[in-house]
């Protein structure tokens, strides 16, 4: 039987209401989330990891690290076939992604959570977490990189999103759908996940702050010019449209890179990249002409990940292009 290590860090998931309020709060460690669900052990062998109980808003890039360390550690051990990390989902996207970029081994790390508390009738938690241990499991994830598994979908973590607050259905890939399913009737891939970005070796630290700053009708560069008194490792801005902002916002930015810091440019939209289209003022074609850097189809926190991590990693200017374009086409 295939073996697991399920690292446990708190979220929705591991969440009970509190008796006074009713509001939600971490309170079950990864015994009481794996008492919970009925025929897992038929699944995989389970190695259960208490890293803590801290709610996904709080999760910090020192702790995706150490997360990442722990990953390597277990997926190096002959005897473990996957992983899955069990979080909060309300920055899944981010964490997911930083996964698939740091963690170098062939085996698959799944991350998941839940969109209801364990107090909930409708709690989905072990059927996303019986799901996620069956794919980590499975043969076909390997060589997959990391991948997020919730209400039954399996999606690549550079184009996993949350699309909806509260729904079970919540997360979703909206520029390439879904690479398969999963059920108690096993695991199915309609199509393998294909290149990804990686980066390798690991960086001891990510490089910090990096703002994100989404480009709204009206914008000027003002909040630029503000947050350059933090002294930011650099900026992602999340452009309108196909990539284009008021032309002093990229007036600002210009100022940002002759300082010798990076700015990379995406897309506010849902789906779809930012492209040199527009050669207004401000404009896609403009932003590129100053030195902003493309970043496929990441949106802006994905983006602002890879803009951390790898500026943490020491990478060039060249190297840093090709990280947030992504292989060919800057998607699987």
């Amino acid at each position: 039987m295939s073996r697991v290590a399920v690292v446990f860090t708190g979220g929705t998931i591991a969440s009970l209401p509190d008796p006074v309020t009713g509001a939600a709060m971490p309170r079950l460690d990864g015994a009481a989330i794996l008492a919970r669900v009925p025929g897992l052990d038929a699944v995989a062998e389970v190695e259960s990891i208490d890293w803590g109980m801290v709610p996904a808003s709080h999760l910090s890039f020192a702790q995706l690290l150490d997360l990442a360390r722990i990953l390597e550690r277990a997926l190096a051990r002959p005897d473990v076939d996957g992983a899955v990390v069990v979080q909060g989902t309300d920055s899944l996207e981010e964490t997911s992604f930083a996964f698939d970029l740091l963690v170098s081994s062939d085996k698959p790390v799944i991350v998941v959570g839940a969109m209801r508390n364990a107090g909930d009738p409708a709690w989905d938690g072990p059927r996303n977490l019986r799901d996620a241990v069956r794919v980590a499991a499975s043969a076909e994830a390997r060589d997959a990189g990391t991948l997020v598994v919730m209400a039954g979908a399996i999606l690549p973590a550079d184009d996993a999103v949350k699309l909806h607050t509260d729904r079970e259905t919540a997360f979703g890939a909206p520029n390439v759908g879904p690479l398969g399913h999963v059920s108690d009737a096993g695991v199915r891939f309609d199509r393998p996940r294909g290149a990804r970005r990686r980066l390798t070796p690991m960086p001891l630290t990510a490089a910090e702050p990096v703002h994100l700053i989404t480009a709204t009708v009206g914008m000027d560069g003002a909040l630029v010019r503000a947050a350059r008194t933090t002294r930011p490792a650099g900026f992602v801005v999340a452009a309108t449209g196909a990539g284009n902002t008021h032309a002093d916002l990229l007036a600002a930015c210009r100022e940002a890179m002759a300082d010798g810091l990076t700015v990379a440019l995406t897309t506010r939209c849902v789906s779809g990249l930012a492209a040199p289209a527009y050669g207004f003022p401000g404009g896609g074609a403009t932003w590129v002409e100053a030195g902003a850097l493309l970043c496929g189809t990441l949106n802006g926190p994905k983006a602002r990940v890879a803009v951390a991590l790898g500026l943490g990693a020491g990478l060039d200017r060249t190297a840093m292009t090709a990280l947030l374009a992504g292989p060919s086409t800057g998607r699987d």
